[in-house]
């Protein structure tokens, strides 16, 4: 099983986000973006190249491109876990005519003035046919929960 973290538009693999997994979840992959949505998907499509049996963990930004990443490659993609996704964001529009039923865990604060929990979540309801939805008391950066989360048993692991 391959996991890997997808970090926000603003962030990185130095983020905290990113860090937290290098040092609990061993072998987790980390990797940096830069540039715009097509680009960060460029690369994505070339470091999962032939990669199969995914877990993958996309936050903010890094929701959108997981999103897509799986609704391009429905069998390759086992579980995802989105953290404030991106998904009101206009790259998204052109993927809202597709289902997936990758099993898809959505954690969301109810103060998030990027990512606001309505249409976020409207459009992975949509999209989505087994989600689980977590609204959190908490911000866009889930900066209060990320940590409470049950990371081995979300990653299974």
């Amino acid at each position: 099983m391959t996991r890997i973290f997808l970090h926000g538009l603003d962030s990185s693999s130095k983020g905290k986000k990113a860090q937290f997994f290098r040092i609990h979840f061993a072998g987790m992959l980390t990797p940096d973006f830069t540039g715009d949505l097509d680009n960060r998907l460029t690369r994505l499509r070339e470091i999962l190249q032939d990669t199969g049996d995914l877990v993958m963990v996309g936050s903010s930004f890094g929701g959108l491109m997981a999103a897509i990443y799986a609704l391009e490659y429905l069998d390759r993609v086992n579980k995802l876990i989105l953290l404030a996704p991106a998904l009101n964001f206009p790259g998204f529009s052109a993927w809202q005519d597709r289902t997936s039923p990758i099993p898809t865990s959505l954690f969301i604060g109810s103060h998030d003035t990027i990512t606001p929990p309505g249409p976020v979540v409207e459009a992975a309801k949509a999209i989505f046919t087994t989600l689980t939805v977590s609204l959190l008391d908490d911000d866009h950066l889930l900066s209060r929960s990320f940590l409470q989360l049950d990371w081995p048993d979300l990653l299974n692991i």
